[in-house]
C-alpha cells in the first residue's frame, strides 16, 4: 500500500513539474528589464518589477540624469526614443541623433557615436538629405558568441553599430549602412525615404518600415529584411501590390503600383518571435485628403497586416480604412497578448488607432475577436474625381477611448464673451457629427483628429490582468480642400514664382500668411535665421517633419527662397529648368488648405475638455474602466480649474506593482496614477516636457524608470536630458 502512494505520489508530482515548465515556458518573457523599443517583442510596455508600489511611490526620485548638450531651441529639436537596456548598459538617441551608451545604474558615459563626425567613409558624407528626423528607439542583434549590434536611423541611413566601441560595423551594407532608398523597385532618389521608428530583429534579419512623404510625389512604403551581418536584403513585401500579388485589384488604375506611394510602416512593428510572424501597421497612400487619382480600396494602405518573418509572405491583414482620405495611418505596433475565452487563452493582437478606436484579433487568423461591423458612412463628395468607399470597419467592442463625434454643445466651458461667440459663429460654419466627414470645399471639423485619439506612443497591457492602458488627444482640426490652380504659361518674376510654389509646396504648413499652421513654426522672422545658402540647404536636406524638397528643380528652391527672403533676384525674369516629368500621381487637383487646430484666436480650445486623456479598459469585457484628464495649463490650473487634460504624445508604461506611468504632456510633469483606478498617486516636474514612453528595469534588487526630456512639441522649450527615478537605499 505504502509503494501505491509512493507511486502515485511521484506521478502527480512529475505531473505538475510538466504543467509547471509549461507554464514557464508559454511565459517565458522577461519582463524584468526593457531590452526591446516598447519594452517586449509584442510591444506591452509591461514590467513585472514592484519594487515600486502603491505604497511607496511617494519616495521616488531622481538618481542621475544624463545631459546630451545638443538641444537646438531654435529648430525646436525633441527626443522621443524610448532607450533600451542591456546587460546593464542603457542606450539611447540625442536630439541631434547621436547614439550613446551609459551605465544603467548611474548614467556614467561609456562611448558616444556622432553620425556627423565618426562616419567619414561611409555614406554620412552625403547625408544631407532629410539630415534630422526624430528616431522613437533602436534595435539590438547578438550572435550569442561576443558580437553585438546595435541598428538605428539617421535620415536615410540605417547604421549598424558595435554594441561595445560604439564604431560603425563597416563590414555592414556601405561602410557600416544602408540607404532606405535602394531597392524600392524604382527610382526615388530625389523622394523622402527615411525612418523614424526602429526596425525588429527575427533569426538574423533586420526588418524596417519607412517614413516617406504624405504629399505627392512619393515613394512606396514597401515592408524589407536585411541580412544583419551583410545589409543585404533578403526579402520585400509590397505594400502596394503588384501585378499577380494578392491586393492589385483594390487599385482601379492598374499602374498604380509604378508611381502611387505611401502605405508605409512608420510606427515600428511587433512580433511574436514563438510563431515567427511580425505584425505591422500602415499609413495611408499619398496624397492623404484626395483619392481621385487612386480609386480604390487601396490595399495595403491602413491595414494591419500579419507577415512571416523568415520569407516576406502575407499570412492575413485587415483594413481599417478604406480609401482613406482622413490621414489615419495606423499610429502604434499593435500589442501581442492572449486573452481567456470560453476557457482557453486565445493568443491575439490588439491596435489602438487615431479614431480613437480598439479592434482585437486572434493572432493565428486574424478573425475578430469582438465584432467588427462594416458601416455604411457619407459617399457624396464635392471634389471632382474623388470616389469614396461606401463603408468603414467599425469594432463593437472595445468601447472606443476618444469621443466619436461633436456636437455644438460642446463648446469649451470657459471660454466668455467675444471667445465663445467667435466659437459658436465658426462651428455654424463646419461640417460635423460623425469620424468620416469628407473633405471637401465647405470646411469640415476632423475629430478624433489627425494626431487621434490614439498616437505613436501606443497603448500598455497587463498580461496578468487583461487591462489596456492608452492615452489620448482630443482635439479637433479644421478641414478644408481648395482647387489647386492650373498653372498657366506666362511670364513671371521670380518673386511671383516663388510665391506661388511656396502656396503650393509649403501653405500647407506654414499657411499662406506665413504664420504658421498647428504644430508647424512661423517664417514671418526667417530672415533672421536663413539666407540664400542656409534656406536651399534647409529645402534640400528637410529637417525632423520637414520633408526635403530636394525633388524639386533647382530653379524651384531658389524662387521659394526668394519669396521668403525678399532676395533683390526677385524681380528678374524666372526661367523654368531642369522640370521634373511628373506623373498622374505627382499632382492633384485639390489640396488641403492647411493643418489648423480648432483654436480660438487667443489659442485656446475650442471645445470641451477633457483635451487629452488617460483610459484603462476591460479586455475581457471590451467596456471603459476608468478615463482621467491627462495634462493641466497653468493658467486654468491657477484659477482653480480642475485638471482639463493637454495635448501629449509618448506611451504609458504599466507595472506589477499597481502603477502606471506616464509623461508626454507639455506642462512638463512625469505622472504615475493607480492602475486599477486611476487616481494620481505620484507626479515630477522635469526639467523639460517629456514626449517620449519611459523605460523600466532592474539592476541588481533595485527598480529604476528613465525617461527622455527633450521638448521641442507644443512650443515647449527644446532640451536634451535623460532623467532616471529610483526609490534611494
Amino acid at each position: 500500500m505504502k509503494t501505491f502512494k509512493t507511486l502515485i505520489f511521484l506521478k502527480v508530482f512529475c505531473l505538475v513539474v510538466i504543467l509547471q515548465s509549461a507554464c514557464e515556458n508559454e511565459n517565458s518573457t522577461d519582463y524584468t528589464t526593457w531590452k526591446y523599443y516598447n519594452g517586449t517583442p509584442g510591444a506591452l510596455k509591461y514590467s513585472s518589477l514592484k519594487e515600486i508600489d502603491t505604497l511607496n511611490i511617494s519616495s521616488l526620485q531622481p538618481v542621475w540624469t544624463y545631459q546630451t548638450g545638443d538641444a537646438d531651441t531654435a529648430a525646436r529639436s525633441q527626443i522621443q526614443t524610448n532607450p533600451i537596456v542591456i546587460n546593464d548598459v542603457l542606450y539611447g538617441i540625442s536630439p541631434q541623433l547621436k547614439l550613446f551608451a551609459l551605465r544603467a545604474e548611474t548614467g556614467k558615459n561609456i562611448w558616444v557615436f556622432d553620425p556627423t563626425k565618426e562616419w567619414k567613409n561611409g555614406p554620412a558624407d552625403r547625408a544631407s538629405f532629410h539630415n534630422m528626423i526624430n528616431a522613437r528607439g533602436l534595435c539590438y542583434w547578438t550572435d550569442n558568441k561576443g558580437e553585438e549590434r546595435l541598428f538605428y536611423t539617421v535620415g536615410s541611413f540605417t547604421i549598424a553599430i558595435d554594441a561595445k566601441t560604439g564604431k560603425p560595423v563597416t563590414s555592414f551594407g556601405e561602410g557600416g549602412a544602408i540607404d532606405l532608398h535602394e531597392n524600392l523597385g524604382r527610382e526615388v532618389s530625389d523622394l523622402i525615404v527615411v525612418n523614424t521608428s526602429p526596425g525588429v530583429i527575427y533569426n538574423d534579419l533586420l526588418i524596417l518600415g519607412t517614413r516617406v512623404d504624405e504629399n505627392s510625389p512619393a515613394a512606396p512604403g514597401h515592408i524589407r529584411a536585411y541580412d544583419v551581418r551583410t545589409g543585404k536584403m533578403k526579402w520585400i513585401f509590397h505594400t502596394i501590390p503588384q501585378p499577380g500579388e494578392h491586393g492589385y485589384d483594390t487599385w482601379e488604375d492598374k499602374n498604380a503600383y509604378k508611381y502611387a506611394g505611401g502605405a508605409n510602416v512608420w510606427s515600428g512593428f511587433s512580433l511574436d518571435e514563438k510563431k515567427g510572424v511580425i505584425f505591422a501597421g500602415t499609413g495611408s497612400a499619398a496624397y492623404d485628403f484626395y483619392g481621385g487619382n487612386r480609386k480604390g480600396s487601396n490595399l495595403f494602405a491602413n491595414c494591419l497586416l500579419a507577415i512571416d518573418a523568415n520569407t516576406g509572405k502575407r499570412k492575413w491583414h485587415f483594413q481599417f480604412i478604406h480609401h482613406d482620405v482622413w490621414d489615419k495611418d495606423l499610429p502604434t505596433p499593435p500589442v501581442l497578448t492572449s486573452l481567456e475565452r470560453d476557457g482557453k487563452s486565445v493568443d491575439v493582437v490588439i491596435q489602438t488607432t487615431k479614431n480613437g478606436q480598439i479592434f482585437v484579433f486572434e493572432r493565428e487568423n486574424g478573425k475578430p475577436f469582438f465584432p467588427i461591423i462594416e458601416t455604411k458612412v457619407p459617399t457624396n463628395s464635392d471634389l471632382e474625381g474623388e470616389k469614396p468607399w461606401p463603408t468603414q470597419p467599425i469594432p463593437s467592442l472595445p468601447e472606443p477611448f476618444s469621443r466619436q463625434t461633436l456636437t455644438k454643445t460642446e463648446i469649451n466651458p470657459y471660454l466668455e464673451g467675444e471667445e465663445r461667440t467667435w466659437v459658436e459663429e465658426k462651428m455654424a460654419t463646419l461640417r460635423y457629427g460623425h469620424a468620416f466627414v469628407l473633405p471637401g470645399k465647405t470646411p469640415s471639423l476632423i475629430y478624433p483628429g489627425f494626431d487621434g485619439g490614439g498616437e505613436w506612443g501606443g497603448s500598455a497591457v497587463d498580461p496578468q490582468e487583461d487591462i489596456l492602458w492608452v492615452n489620448s488627444n482630443e482635439m479637433p482640426w479644421i478641414m478644408e480642400m481648395k482647387a489647386v490652380k492650373k498653372r498657366e504659361v506666362r511670364k513671371e518674376t521670380i518673386y511671383a514664382a516663388g510665391k506661388r510654389l511656396f502656396e503650393e509646396q509649403c501653405a500647407v504648413c506654414h499657411g499662406e500668411n506665413k504664420k504658421g499652421l498647428g504644430n508647424n513654426p512661423s517664417l514671418e522672422n526667417i530672415t533672421s535665421r536663413y539666407n540664400q545658402l542656409t534656406l536651399t540647404t534647409l529645402l534640400n536636406s528637410g529637417r525632423r517633419m520637414m520633408p526635403s524638397f530636394k525633388r524639386l528643380p533647382d530653379a524651384e528652391k531658389e524662387a521659394i527662397a526668394s519669396y521668403l527672403l525678399a532676395l533683390p533676384n526677385g524681380k528678374q525674369a524666372y526661367v523654368e529648368r531642369d522640370k521634373r516629368k511628373e506623373t498622374a500621381y505627382d499632382r492633384v487637383p485639390y489640396k488641403m488648405a492647411g493643418y489648423n487646430k480648432f483654436l480660438t484666436p487667443k489659442g485656446n480650445p475650442a471645445i470641451s475638455p477633457p483635451w487629452g486623456s488617460l483610459n484603462a479598459i476591460n479586455l475581457k469585457t471590451g467596456k471603459l474602466l476608468w478615463k482621467v484628464a491627462l495634462g493641466e495649463y497653468p493658467e486654468l490650473k491657477k484659477k482653480g480649474v480642475p485638471p482639463t487634460g493637454t495635448e501629449n504624445y509618448g506611451g504609458p508604461v504599466v507595472t506589477a506593482g499597481g502603477l502606471v506611468f506616464i509623461a508626454g504632456t507639455p506642462d512638463k510633469m512625469f505622472r504615475a496614477f493607480n492602475k486599477m483606478t486611476g487616481k494620481l498617486v505620484w507626479s515630477y516636474e522635469l526639467p523639460f516636457a517629456a514626449f517620449a514612453t519611459p523605460a523600466m528595469y532592474k539592476i541588481g534588487d533595485k527598480q529604476y524608470i528613465t525617461i527622455a526630456c527633450g521638448g521641442g512639441k507644443l512650443k515647449t522649450t527644446s532640451g536634451d536630458v535623460y532623467v532616471t527615478f529610483a526609490i534611494p537605499d
